[in-house]
C-alpha cells in the first residue's frame, strides 16, 4: 500500500510540474482575463458536471466570498446550485441545455464564462459556451486530456495534460486557487 501511496503522489507532483511547465503563459492571460472583467463590473458564470460541478461551486465562493484578502464581494455565479432550474431545463429542454439556458438568462455582453470539464468534450459545457459567444462574453475552459472539442470553442482553454481524471481534477483544483489568489491581490493589494 505505501508504494501505492507513493505513485499517487508522485503522479500528482508530475501533473502539477507539468502546469508550471506548461500553462504559466495561459494562465497569466487567464488572471489578466478575469481581472479585467471583474474591474468593469462584469460576472463570472462557473460550470461543470460532478466533480466539476463542485470545482465551480468552489471557484464561485472564492470570488464572491474572499480567497486570502478581506475584500468587497465580487459576482460569481456556479450553474449547477439551482436543482429547480436543473430539472426543468433537464426535463423541458434535455439535460445538454441545463447551463446554455442559464447563460442566455444571466450573461451580458463582456462576462466571463468559466467551463470545467475533465473530458474536454462534456456537451452541456460546450453548449454553455457557444451560447455565450452569441452574447459577446469572453470564455475560459479547464479541460483535461487534449482538451476534447471544446478546447476549440473557448478563447482561453487550460488543459491538464494527463488522462487520469483524479489528476486532471487536482490540476482544476490548483489552478482555480491560483486565479483566484492572483486576480483577488491584482484587484485589492
Amino acid at each position: 500500500m505505501k508504494e501505492e501511496i507513493k505513485a499517487q503522489l508522485q503522479a500528482h507532483a508530475h501533473v502539477i510540474a507539468a502546469l508550471e511547465r506548461d500553462l504559466c503563459p495561459s494562465l497569466e492571460s487567464a488572471v489578466s482575463l478575469l481581472a479585467a472583467a471583474l474591474r468593469d463590473g462584469k460576472k463570472l458564470l462557473v460550470f461543470g458536471n460532478g466533480g466539476s460541478a463542485a470545482d465551480a461551486q468552489h471557484f464561485a465562493a472564492e470570488i464572491v466570498g474572499r480567497f486570502k484578502l478581506e475584500r468587497r464581494a465580487l459576482p460569481a455565479i456556479a450553474l449547477s446550485t439551482d436543482t429547480s432550474i436543473l430539472t426543468a431545463v433537464g426535463n423541458d429542454y434535455g439535460f445538454e441545455r441545463i447551463f446554455s439556458r442559464q447563460v442566455e438568462a444571466h450573461a451580458v455582453e463582456g462576462d466571463v464564462l468559466v467551463g470545467i470539464s475533465t473530458s474536454g468534450n462534456s456537451p452541456n459545457v460546450q453548449l454553455a459556451l457557444e451560447a455565450g459567444q452569441k452574447l459577446g462574453c469572453r470564455s475560459i475552459a479547464l479541460l483535461g486530456r487534449d482538451g476534447g472539442c471544446i478546447k476549440g470553442v473557448a478563447e482561453l482553454s487550460l488543459v491538464v495534460p494527463s488522462n487520469d481524471t483524479p489528476r486532471i481534477q487536482e490540476g482544476h483544483i490548483t489552478m482555480i486557487h491560483i486565479l483566484c489568489d492572483l486576480v483577488e491581490r491584482e484587484l485589492f493589494s
